[in-house]
């Protein structure tokens, strides 16, 4: 209990520091009228719940209630500082947030295509993209990393660049989200420090296991769109724990396995 009290306080002194430059503060009550008492689930995973909600000017608005932390808050914080401060075509609006201690949860423009992970290996049926859609989709993606690196005043490193995290809006515009990993780095440093290693596995650059290959930086975020790109273009998904032989689990040794044949 101490702890958390410690953590919520560390937030919410950060919160009242950077007032000035972070998006609408919702309270519980808001939220709660937003999601008409939480009446429509979109999705659920190991962070909370996504609910879908309008807001009084009758926009649309996907509204992530997120589990009490067990880190330092880091992640909240990461999520509000970094998607609060940009405005790019292709990243996530954030439009508020809510911070009531044990209730945290974050509203987000409401992306009606959902993410790119269900239309990849969606081959037939309404839901399949044509590969010129799929390119385009590519090249949306490309540019929303590239302002990232390189467009802000801060290098912003996702570290969690996956098809999960690719939101598509009702154009099948791209829109990068979850930011929950992300750091900033001042921009021209080439190698960042990590104490640890974050991302999805099967999207994570070999240098953010193993040290002595060499250091940790924007590439990072680099080889996980490359290995978002192998999936698009082979509407297989990266991650493939039900097959036969371990060497098909991860695409690139699926690849390595069909031409060393």
């Amino acid at each position: 209990m101490r702890r958390h009290q410690v953590i919520d306080a560390n937030i919410e002194e950060f919160l009242q520091a950077h007032n000035n430059f972070l998006p609408i503060r919702y309270s519980y009550s808001d939220i709660k009228k937003i999601t008409k008492n939480f009446k429509c689930k979109l999705g659920e995973g190991g962070y909370g719940f996504v609910y879908k909600g309008i807001l009084r000017s009758g926009n649309e608005v996907a509204v992530k209630i997120l589990n009490k932390p067990e880190s330092n808050g880091q992640d909240f914080i990461s999520e509000v500082a970094t998607i609060g401060r940009i405005h790019h075509i292709n990243v996530v609006q954030l439009v508020g947030f809510c911070f009531d201690y044990s209730k945290q949860a974050l509203v987000y423009d409401f992306m009606p295509n959902g993410s790119l992970d269900k239309h990849i290996s969606n081959k037939d049926g309404d839901d399949s993209l044509n590969y010129k859609k799929m390119y385009e989709i590519s090249l949306g993606i490309a540019r929303g990393i590239e302002y990232l690196h390189w467009g802000c005043d801060m290098q912003i490193l996702h570290f969690d660049i996956k098809p999960h995290n690719s939101l598509l809006d009702q154009s099948f515009t791209p829109k990068i989200s979850d930011f929950g990993l992300a750091r900033f780095y001042p921009t021209g440093h080439s190698i960042v420090s990590l104490t640890t290693a974050r991302g999805t596995l099967g999207y994570m650059a070999p240098e953010l296991f193993y040290k002595d290959i060499g250091g940790i930086s924007y590439k990072a975020d680099v080889y996980s769109f490359g290995m978002m790109l192998m999936e698009m273009a082979g509407r297989r998904r990266n991650l493939n724990a039900r097959a036969e032989r371990s060497s098909q689990i991860y695409f690139p040794l699926w690849v390595y396995d069909q031409l060393g044949k």
